[in-house]
């Protein structure tokens, strides 16, 4: 345990919950594999805590809670709706919040059979999600930006997982998407961070969308890159034929994106080989089987 992390518990969860909102601390409280910024604790059937973890501030949470509401009724598919605000204590100096529980299995850990049906659910999903925020809505900082000003981190993950003969196509696809054009229309609403972990799946197709602490407004190609990373091979063209609103550059940038969230994948499964803080063992074939769908183009 790292200084800035704090032991959260079940009976922590219960206590937080006794005192804030003591009509709920009588469900059944289920520990939520995984997370890292956040730690996700199952409030009976139908709700979630969700608490602040690693995160350094509660900035991800406060976007939940002020912008998901908004979105929520206007998205195909369920997404976290939070319910109840949890405010910092002397027993929890950080934020919590009790949001709706979206039923069925992390991709990460489950799988797509029905490749065309998932590829016009996320089609139909970034559609409705992809329109024009409002001047107040975030801006990314760190996230959302034309390839060419992610080069640093792509070069990061580049280096850093061992491509062996795969290192000149990757770098092809990478520097393709850096010289594409930018994006040159409004700024849309953009999930911020589609990957295996924050997508659920039941009866072979996807069937919900979670973790929105990285939304922002920008351009709609870093979803877009979700075509590679998220859906089975041969239904990339399939998605983009549903979503009919991504030029050739989005495309290009996309594709690229898409190969640096797949490094990524790789190097967090790495990480979880050595038994590193934050490594996900079983990411790493989940990244190399979204690279090659990258390299492939399908």
């Amino acid at each position: 345990m790292t200084d800035t992390e704090i032991e959260i518990t079940a009976d922590l969860v219960r206590d937080l919950l006794q005192e804030q909102h003591p009509d709920l601390a009588g469900l059944a409280i289920r520990e939520v594999a995984g997370g890292w910024g956040n730690q996700m604790w199952r409030l009976g059937d139908e709700l979630a805590v969700r608490m602040q973890r690693m995160d350094p501030t509660p900035e991800l949470q406060l976007k939940e809670r002020r912008w998901l509401p908004v979105l929520a009724p206007h998205l195909p598919l369920p997404v976290p709706t939070p319910v109840r605000f949890g405010e910092p204590s002397e027993r929890f100096p950080k934020h919590w919040t009790v949001m709706t529980w979206i039923p069925g299995e992390p991709l990460d850990h489950g799988s797509i059979s029905r490749g065309a049906h998932a590829a016009d659910t996320l089609a139909g999903f970034l559609r409705a999600l992809h329109v024009e925020a409002p001047a107040e809505a975030p801006i990314a900082t760190d996230r959302g930006a034309h390839p060419r000003n992610c080069t640093d981190g792509f070069d990061h993950f580049f280096h850093a997982v061992a491509l062996d003969d795969l290192a000149d196509d990757v770098r092809a696809v990478w520097d393709n998407a850096v010289a594409a054009p930018e994006w040159e229309g409004p700024p849309l609403w953009v999930h911020g961070d589609l990957h295996p972990a924050n997508v659920v799946v039941s009866d072979g197709t996807l069937s919900g969308i979670v973790d929105f602490g990285d939304m922002f407004a920008g351009d709609p190609a870093l979803d877009l890159a979700a075509a590679w990373v998220l859906l089975p091979a041969g239904t990339a063209s399939r998605f983009f034929d549903t979503y009919a609103r991504a030029d050739e550059a989005a495309i290009r940038r996309a594709r690229g994106l898409a190969a640096m969230k797949s490094l990524f994948l790789m190097l967090m499964g790495q990480n979880g080989d050595r038994g590193l803080p934050g490594g996900k063992p079983n990411w790493g074939p989940v990244g190399r089987a979204a690279l090659d769908r990258v390299l492939k183009g399908v």
